[in-house]
């Protein structure tokens, strides 16, 4: 795969501003670090981001996540090993992230509300368009995850 464009050279000022997001949900939310590795994963596997998959792989395998909690992300209905709280953030994240097929049902919502704060849903929230955009920007721009090592 070639890439299009270096997006980060051509426009520096919006690579700054997501950068600035990324920054926020990352270090300054105050979020779990183990649901921000949930929305990154599972993200990047509905928009079909190999660069974006390889990278939160990764960082949530450098955090001490498990392989099977990892590998299970992309199935997480029919994985036992996510709790009710998890599993309210992941389906916010498949809501949000197919935001014209879901429309943001309200069960989804009301899930959020049994676990999270209003202030923390809507970091949730953040988290969840952050990564979108660096998605967008991956895939749209078709940015290479690197090959640490042949199959």
């Amino acid at each position: 795969m070639q890439a299009r464009i270096d997006y980060m050279q051509a426009a520096p000022d919006a690579f700054q501003a997501v950068w600035a997001l990324e920054k926020y949900v990352s270090e300054d939310s105050g979020l779990d670090p183990t649901l921000i590795h949930l929305v990154k994963l599972r993200a990047s596997q509905i928009n079909g981001c190999a660069y974006c998959v390889d990278m939160h792989t990764k960082e949530a395998r450098k955090h001490g996540l498990s392989e099977q909690w990892i590998a299970l992300v992309c199935v997480w209905r029919e994985a036992a090993v996510f709790d009710a709280r998890e599993r309210a953030v992941l389906a916010w994240v498949d809501a949000l992230t197919n935001l014209s097929e879901t429309g943001a049902p309200d069960a989804d919502f009301e899930a959020l509300r049994a676990h999270f704060s209003e202030a923390d849903i809507t970091r949730l929230t953040v988290a969840i368009g952050t990564i979108n955009v660096w998605n967008r920007l991956a895939v749209g721009f078709r940015v290479p995850h690197p090959v640490d090592l042949a199959a």
